[in-house]
C-alpha cells in the first residue's frame, strides 16, 4: 500500500483530507501546532493545552463513524459562556487533561472516530509564531498574522517560533518513508509556513525519496499574498524545503460565479499562472479545474468567521488529481518499457 503524507492544517487539511480517504492508501496528516485564535486561542490561554482546532478538523476528515459524530465534533456553540467554541475542540482538551498528553489524546479521538489513517502534530511544543516585517514592526501569533493586512505593503523579514520546536519524531518517520507528500492548499503564513518552519521537518522533506506536490491556494490572501502568482508560492516554499524539490503543482482553472467573485472581491483574487512568465520550471503544473460549486456556509457561533475562504478546493477533484499522481511514475515507467 503507497504512503501518502499531507502536511498543513485548517480547512485546507479538511478538504484534502475528505477527498483522499476514501482511496486504499496509508495517510498521514501533519498538522501545524500554531494556531491561537478563535475557540482554539481561548482554551490554550485559559486550560494551557496545546492547539486543538486544526487537528479536530483532520480527525473529522478522515473519520468513518457516524454521520451524526462527525456533525456533533463540528458543532459550534452559539450562545451561553460556550458561545464561539467548538465541541470537538473542547472534547480534545479533555482528552489531553484526561492522558496527560496531547499526543495521547489524539490518538484517543483517533480511536472514538474510527479514523482511517493518522494525524500527527508537526511538534509536541507549545509554541508560538511570529512574523517580522522589515520595517521592525513584529506580528506575535497566528491570529494576530492572519488579522493583519499590511505584510505584503510592509515586507516579510523572517518568520519563526519561539521556543524554537523540534519536529515530532513521528511526522518525521511519516515523511521519510512516503511515496507522496501533499504541501497545501491553506493559508501561506498560517497553515503552510509554520510546518516548515519547525526544525527536522525540511530536512526530512530533502530527505525523503517522496515525490512532492503543492496544491496551489485558489485565491490569494488581501494584503498578503496579493499579487502573488503560482510561481511565486512555489518560490516561497522551496525557501524552505529546497529549490528544485517540489515535483508537481495543482492549479485550478475553473472560475467561481460571478455573484461569488463579487462578494469575496474586497478581501482577496484569483491567483494567476502565467506558464511563459518562466521557462526554466523544474516543476510540472497540473492545470484542470479544482473549484467547488457549492456554497460555503458558517455558523453563526464562529467568532472568526470572516477569515475563512468561501472560494475552496472540490474535495472529489483534488483527490482524483493527487491518485493520478501517485500512479504517474509507474505509469510512465510502462509506457517508457513500450516506446
Amino acid at each position: 500500500m503507497k504512503k501518502v503524507v499531507t502536511i498543513g492544517g485548517g480547512t485546507g487539511s479538511f478538504t484534502l483530507l475528505s477527498g483522499l480517504k476514501k482511496y486504499p492508501i496509508e495517510l498521514s496528516a501533519i498538522v501545524s501546532m500554531a494556531d491561537d485564535g478563535g475557540s482554539t486561542g481561548v482554551l490554550r490561554d485559559e486550560l494551557g493545552v496545546l492547539p486543538p482546532g486544526d487537528v479536530r478538523q483532520c480527525l473529522v476528515a478522515l473519520s468513518d463513524s457516524s454521520e451524526m459524530l462527525r456533525a456533533l465534533m463540528n458543532y459550534r456553540f452559539e450562545e451561553g459562556g460556550l458561545s464561539g467554541h467548538n465541541f470537538g475542540n473542547l472534547f480534545l482538551s479533555a482528552l489531553e487533561k484526561v492522558t496527560g498528553s496531547f499526543g495521547l489524546g489524539v490518538a484517543e479521538a483517533a480511536k472514538i472516530l474510527n479514523v482511517k489513517g493518522e494525524v500527527v502534530p508537526v511538534t509536541n511544543k507549545d509554541i508560538n509564531l511570529f512574523l517580522k516585517l522589515k520595517n521592525d514592526g513584529l506580528l506575535q501569533g497566528e491570529n494576530e498574522i492572519n488579522h493583519n493586512f499590511e505584510i505584503q505593503k510592509r515586507g516579510v523579514e523572517k518568520m519563526y517560533l519561539l521556543p524554537k520546536a523540534k519536529a515530532n519524531p513521528r511526522a518525521v518517520e511519516k515523511i521519510l518513508s512516503a511515496d507522496l507528500i501533499v504541501i497545501g492548499p491553506g493559508n501561506h503564513y498560517c497553515s503552510i509556513v509554520p510546518n516548515l518552519l519547525v526544525s527536522g521537518i525540511p530536512e526530512a522533506i530533502k530527505k525523503s525519496k517522496a515525490k512532492v506536490v503543492y496544491n496551489c491556494n485558489l485565491v490569494n490572501k488581501k494584503g498578503q499574498t496579493e499579487g502573488f502568482e503560482l510561481d511565486d508560492y512555489i518560490d516561497a516554499v522551496e525557501k524552505y524545503i529546497g529549490k528544485g524539490r517540489v515535483d508537481f503543482v495543482t492549479y485550478n482553472v475553473g472560475r467561481p460565479s460571478k455573484a461569488l467573485l463579487k462578494k469575496y472581491e474586497h478581501e482577496s483574487e484569483l491567483v494567476s499562472f502565467d506558464k511563459e512568465t518562466r521557462k526554466n520550471r523544474r516543476y510540472r503544473v497540473i492545470q484542470t479545474n479544482l473549484l467547488d460549486s457549492k456554497e460555503v456556509r458558517f455558523s453563526k457561533g464562529d467568532k472568526i468567521a470572516h477569515t475563512r475562504s468561501f472560494i475552496r478546493h472540490d474535495t472529489e477533484k483534488l483527490g482524483k488529481v493527487l491518485m493520478m499522481l501517485l500512479e504517474l511514475s509507474d505509469y510512465e515507467n510502462i509506457f517508457h518499457d513500450i516506446v
